[in-house]
């Protein structure tokens, strides 16, 4: 008795499997890392312009925290 176990296991190539073709694959992953980065390094500059340093002038600094400080 002779059992070939290639005759139930063939697979079918899929097309749109990345693994096979390898510039589809090469690609992929460029995209993926390019918009990956330019989401990140968007997000940071927008998160950068909403914290930015507002300039207040109202604020009384005490004369003794001066650069040059006055004493009593």
């Amino acid at each position: 008795m002779t059992t070939d176990h290639n005759v139930h296991s063939t697979e079918l190539d899929n097309p749109v499997d990345i693994e096979l073709n390898k510039p589809s694959k090469s690609r992929f992953l460029f995209l993926l890392g390019f918009f990956g980065f330019f989401i990140f390094a968007w997000s940071g500059c927008y998160n950068l312009y909403e914290h930015k340093f507002q300039k207040n002038d109202g604020i009384t600094v005490p004369d003794n925290t001066l650069y040059d400080p006055k004493y009593k």
